[in-house]
């Protein structure tokens, strides 16, 4: 399981040509006018992971299967698309599906580019998004209350749990604030998911800057990671224009030549991909053989069957146990052979929880 994140913005805030470069693809396309992105535009990369490497040499694994991470790319959004003005809430619906919502941000000045608001202000710009979103919550609510009451009133136990949670995540909606600031405990937590609301989901900011500020950012990314803070949020400073160039280089020299050059050490791939992993509180595990070496996703405090469950559902269904190597023992070791002989191969049971770069092969009968 990688994770799916819908990128949505203002028209021309650089979310098409940030999807483009991200995505190693001109699927979307990008251009100096509102709503040029029709259809959700769909992408997935690989998420780098040097130990997946590490392993693969080690075991002598033929094929190497990163796992992936998909983006969607959404339409601009504008003030009033939740009572659908441009091109309306046609686009809302999309982003229920998705994980994480990462919310591009323009921050950055360009007389070349028009903005739909007459002026650059990030602050301004995430506050209309947010209220689309949330107008489109709150509509989605109270639709649903008329028929919860009267199952409620019919005696379906569900439907009570559900319209007490409804009523109090409207109540939030009200005073103007997102649903994930509503108080979930862990037993409310599955029905607060099903009701599928857009501001339940976390967010992650792209400030999209300059190129000559990709490295120390600007005023506008100061009050934007403030923001960011205030709110639980997760932020990375990037420039789509310069993940276009490095997009369009063939060789990773070539990508790491271009990066030094600029004062940068990573691509704003690899730092939306890290700032995303902590957002959704992911962690990485491995199956590694001769045929392939792989890396799965799954929650961090993740058990070994919910592990297993990544890789097929009859493995979670038949679980008997996880034979376990650390990442780290498997590699000072020299592989699996060596881990065994140095006393690092363990069985693990149902309870055990995952740790991050464990190595799994799973015992399990159906």
């Amino acid at each position: 399981m990688g994770f799916k994140c819908g990128i949505v913005g203002l028209p021309n805030v650089g979310k098409s040509t940030l999807f483009n470069a991200l995505t190693k693809t001109a699927a979307a396309e990008a251009a100096n006018y509102p709503f040029c992105t029709i259809e959700p535009n769909v992408g997935r990369v690989s998420v780098p992971d040097n130990r997946l490497e590490a392993l693969a040499a080690l075991a002598g694994s033929k094929v190497i299967l990163p796992t992936q991470l998909e983006f969607v790319d959404i339409a601009g959004l504008v003030k009033g698309a939740s009572k659908g003005e441009g091109l309306g809430n046609q686009f809302l619906g999309n982003i229920r599906e998705v994980d994480a919502i990462i919310h591009v941000v323009r921050c950055f000045e360009n007389d070349d580019i028009t903005h739909v608001e007459g002026g650059i202000d990030p602050l301004r710009d995430v506050d209309i998004i947010e209220t689309e979103l949330m107008l489109s919550d709150l509509e989605s609510l109270e639709k649903r209350v008329t028929n919860l009451e009267k199952k409620t009133k019919g005696g379906d136990k569900e439907a009570k749990e559900t319209l007490e949670m409804v009523k109090r995540v409207l109540a939030i909606l009200e005073e103007g604030k997102p649903a994930r600031e509503t108080d979930v405990t862990e037993d409310e937590a599955k029905i607060f998911k099903q009701l599928q609301l857009i501001t339940s989901k976390p967010v992650l900011y792209v400030c999209n800057v300059g190129e000559d500020e990709a490295a120390t950012g600007n005023d506008f990314t100061t009050k934007m990671a403030e923001r960011a803070t205030s709110e639980g949020a997760r932020y990375v400073v990037i420039s789509a224009a310069i993940e276009a160039e490095i997009a369009s280089l063939e060789s990773d020299e070539e990508k790491a030549e271009f990066l030094e050059s600029i004062g940068l050490k990573e691509t704003g791939l690899t730092q939306t991909i890290r700032e995303g992993y902590k957002l959704l509180d992911f962690i990485t595990f491995f199956t590694v053989g001769p045929k392939e070496a792989r890396a799965w996703t799954v929650k961090r405090l993740g058990t070994a069957p919910q592990a297993a469950g990544e890789i097929h559902t009859d493995f979670e269904r038949g679980f008997i146990c996880a034979e376990t190597i650390a990442y780290q023992d498997y590699v000072d070791n020299k592989g699996e052979q060596g881990a065994k002989a140095a006393g690092k191969f363990r069985q693990e049971g149902r309870d055990y929880v995952v740790a991050d770069g464990d190595v799994f092969h799973f015992r399990f009968n159906v």
